[in-house]
């Protein structure tokens, strides 16, 4: 099993706290205290990742409701690793990454997220950030719903 980043686990704690806000400022929401405790560890511990496998169950929970409304794959629908390319050259995957992306965990998914992030040379940062914005996080979205229309027609170009 893949590590969470200590950055998703602060990621899902704002996003519960926007969610179920504190009524009296003082007491944090249920899911909110699970993830808190798996993020002091983390901090106490100097750790940057948290086993998936060992998490708490009720900070396992509340980290996945988080990460249900994250995209789930990075895909642009440009895919050089079709063109024989070792590493997608839209999404930033490798090509072994491409082809098992649905059978990695979520936090194997994080993990890939985080590592192209950090290296930022995809297209999907640069040539093709706005399309990035539009994706679905669907591996291939259908084309139709990324609005693509060719030069000269009156859609993006």
């Amino acid at each position: 099993m893949a590590g969470i980043h200590i950055a998703d686990i602060e990621a899902a704690i704002n996003w519960w706290r926007e969610r179920s806000p504190s009524p009296d400022g003082v007491k944090a929401a249920p899911e909110v205290r699970a993830l808190a405790e798996v993020y002091a560890l983390m901090v106490y511990y100097h750790e940057a990742l948290c086993d998936e496998a060992s998490m708490p169950k009720k900070a396992k929970d509340a980290w996945l409701a988080w990460y249900a409304t994250t995209p789930d794959a990075p895909c642009i629908a440009i895919c050089s690793t079709s063109q024989g390319d070792d590493t997608c050259k839209g999404c930033g995957r490798s090509f072994e990454e491409v082809q098992h992306w649905p059978s990695y965990s979520p936090g194997e998914k994080r993990a890939v997220w985080h590592r192209i992030v950090r290296e930022g040379t995809a297209w999907r940062f640069n040539r093709y950030a706005e399309r990035a914005q539009k994706a679905s996080g669907e591996d291939h979205p259908d084309p139709a719903s990324l609005n693509l229309a060719p030069a000269g027609t009156g859609g993006p170009t």
